[in-house]
């Protein structure tokens, strides 16, 4: 069962994902987010990141939703977040996948403007990252490594520690 941390998490992302608001995931609420994220990357690894967000579609769908009407609930969900622990490979993808596309210019880091498209994709608005990142930039550096990305991604969607900075990775909560 989800913590109420994890519950906060990903009511979240749930909220930024449902695209027309209707409470419920669907896939043209994937495919809009794609198609977001897909912008953030034209051309190079846009395919790549394309069919990894499609496959958490097919994911959360086959693990999820129990009575088949083709739209996932919060709880839903959040049923499947419960098991992320057994698809932490899946998870690491799309982390390294996420990477890449923020990463406009390929230098191996992520800046603070980098880090903002990240935001941008996923909720379709533009919000203040500067505390975000910061919480983020563990080394106080002024990037964000790849291996610091994935951790915070990893730590955001399986990690029940309020103080971690991945549970931050989409902003404040």
């Amino acid at each position: 069962m989800a913590s109420d941390l994890q519950r906060k998490k990903t009511s979240i992302v749930f909220t930024a994902m449902d695209v027309n608001g209707d409470g419920f995931l669907e896939r043209a609420d994937f495919e809009a987010l794609t198609d977001r994220w897909a912008a953030v990357r034209d051309g190079d690894g846009a395919d790549r990141l394309r069919e990894i967000m499609m496959s958490w579609w097919d994911a959360l769908h086959a693990a999820s939703d129990e009575n088949r009407d083709q739209r996932l609930t919060l709880e839903e969900v959040l049923a499947a977040v419960d098991n992320l622990g057994t698809m932490l490979d899946f998870v690491v993808a799309t982390a390294e996948s996420m990477f890449e596309a923020v990463d406009q210019d390929g230098d191996g880091r992520v800046s603070a403007a980098e880090y903002a498209r990240l935001i941008h994709a996923w909720t379709g608005n533009d919000a203040p990252t500067d505390v975000g990142f910061a919480r983020l930039d563990l080394d106080g550096d002024g990037w964000i490594s790849k291996s610091e990305f994935v951790s915070h991604w990893v730590e955001f969607w399986a990690g029940d520690d309020e103080d971690a900075p991945g549970t931050y990775v989409f902003g404040e909560l």
